[in-house]
């Protein structure tokens, strides 16, 4: 009977038994990598978001080879009459605003404004609400309830009424609606991972290490992060797709930066010109299509590592 106990212990602390090389914050990391690019080769969902993701991903990292004219620069045709309201065609591939600005060119360099707001603003409310809830559901006591509770005033404040104030106050710019995304949307991610991390500090590798002489923050960033870090991407990938929408909502209200084209400037400039009662499709249903598109590329990443990673979380 005495082999069987002694071993008991060691297949419960398979990570403190590993050696030093594999013991670390950087493998531990790199298997949280691997772990989220195992996933979309399980699941369909997650499959196709990422493939939706990987396109617009390259469209405004090759925005400038990709543009065939200057995104704000008024056009004239070869008569010198401004080139406004064209149809669609060989030289603009989807027409002309009312302005003379090339739609085409719009739509790709708005890819890029795009994802500069929403992976940007995605990085920090996951960065937040990681470490928030690391802090909160591992600490506990009065750290718990001083960090909950402002989580609480967070999500009790109106939303897009809140950017829309701040970038009003501060200046129209990107980096002001990036601000206040991640100052309100931190709450969601940091609430999954507190509890998260309540489960986890009770586990035997987390005893373990305790016995072994780690510290309490050694133990939190160094044992219990990397076991979050799948569901921290999860959460990245819904906060792109959120934060792409607000913005484009921003700019639609006209509250975004003027000298900026993006897929909401877009839509806020074809509403401004009555394109809807021209039928100028052509020219607010594509950066309408994009917005959709990588909203549902957001859901359907989370709701693929959903089902892989947290199956008791499938409704």
């Amino acid at each position: 009977m005495q082999p069987a106990i002694e071993n008991a212990p060691r297949k419960a602390l398979p990570d403190l038994s590993q050696g030093k090389l594999n013991s670390g914050l950087w493998p531990r990391f790199m298997r949280g990598i691997n772990t989220f690019l195992s996933v979309p080769r399980q699941n369909a969902y997650a499959m196709i978001g990422l493939i939706i993701y990987a396109i617009f991903i390259l469209t405004a990292v090759f925005a400038d080879v990709l543009m065939t004219h200057r995104p704000l620069e008024i056009l004239f045709t070869d008569s010198y009459q401004l080139a406004r309201n064209i149809a669609p065609g060989p030289e603009h591939l989807l027409g002309t605003t009312y302005g003379g600005r090339d739609i085409y060119s719009q739509l790709v360099i708005g890819t890029r404004s795009a994802l500069l707001v929403g992976v940007t603003a995605a990085v920090c409310v996951v960065a937040i609400g990681t470490v928030v809830g690391l802090i909160s559901g591992y600490f506990g006591g009065w750290a718990d309830n001083l960090l909950m509770r402002l989580s609480d005033i967070a999500l009790g404040i109106p939303f897009l009424p809140f950017v829309i104030v701040l970038a009003s106050f501060l200046g129209a710019s990107q980096m002001n609606v990036i601000i206040g995304i991640a100052l309100l949307l931190w709450p969601n991610s940091a609430r999954v991972i507190r509890s998260q991390v309540m489960s986890l500090r009770e586990r035997a590798f987390i005893e373990a290490a305790r016995v072994t002489g780690a510290g309490q923050w050694k133990i939190l960033f160094v044992h219990i992060a990397p076991n979050v870090l799948s569901l921290a991407f999860l959460y990245t990938s819904v906060a792109v797709g959120w934060a792409i929408l607000t913005e484009a909502s921003v700019s639609f209200l006209g509250f975004g930066p003027s000298n900026t084209v993006s897929w909401g400037y877009m839509l806020q400039d074809a509403y401004a010109s009555q394109a809807l009662g021209r039928g100028q499709y052509n020219w607010f249903v594509p950066p309408g299509l994009c917005i959709v598109l990588v909203v549902m590329a957001g859901f359907f990443i989370s709701r693929g590592f959903e089902e892989v990673l947290f199956p008791k979380l499938k409704g």
